[in-house]
């Protein structure tokens, strides 16, 4: 365990309405969505970095997934995307006293503990802001703040270099890092083709079982 107390936040979309752009049957859609939600979580749990995993999500499905895996849920009643999902974990790790958050989505499922180690080593301060963008460069797959309250979120809008931007508006250091396991997500057939083609890890071949 980290000297510090370092908490998980993973947002999970309700299964029936996430991954529509893979264009796959809505149960084979809910399949692969809880594939990779259980290897993000796995990932997590083995980390030695994370003290404790909070799983905002209004899919009951999700949620217990995230019991099998000593997380805490959180009941995302409103459901009115990731920022606010992830301010329901926010307030809650500042009520509990942590340091620092690490917000992961749960469409990572390449992404190991010690890529969370790795990760956690390019802190540079007490007021850190740390982003790990998609491969496309799209979005944000892993986003590291300490203080945890010392910035909001800005998932869906461009989100890593706002990111970037608003951690210098709020005078903490910040960095994009490349962490390749991590920049690896599946929100498309194409990014789903683009890891069944290379990658033989337990998790693809359980991708492939699913889509016959």
């Amino acid at each position: 365990m980290s000297n510090s107390r370092i908490g998980a936040i993973i947002p999970v979309k309700t299964f029936s309405r996430a991954k529509t752009r893979l264009g796959l049957a809505p149960e084979k859609t809910e399949q692969i969505c809880k594939l990779m939600l259980e290897s993000v979580l796995g990932s997590v749990t083995k980390s030695d970095v994370i003290e404790k995993t909070v799983l905002v999500s209004k899919d009951e499905k999700a949620l217990d997934i995230g019991k099998k895996f000593g997380a805490h849920g959180i009941y995302d009643e409103s459901e009115q995307g990731v920022n606010s999902a992830v301010l329901l974990a926010d307030n809650y790790f500042a009520k509990e006293g942590f340091d620092g958050t690490i917000v992961f989505p749960q469409d990572i499922p390449l992404m190991q503990s010690d890529d969370i180690s790795a990760l956690y080593q390019m802190r540079t301060s007490d007021r850190c802001v740390l982003v790990v963008p998609s491969r496309k460069f799209d979005g944000t797959n892993a986003l590291f703040r300490t203080p945890p309250g010392v910035m909001e979120t800005h998932y869906d809008e461009d989100s890593y270099k706002i990111h970037l931007s608003t951690a210098e508006k709020r005078n903490a250091s910040s960095s994009l890092v490349l962490i390749r396991r991590m920049m690896l997500d599946i929100d498309d057939q194409s990014d789903l083709n683009f890891i069944l083609s290379f990658s033989d890890t337990v998790i693809a071949n359980s991708l492939r079982k699913v889509l016959g």
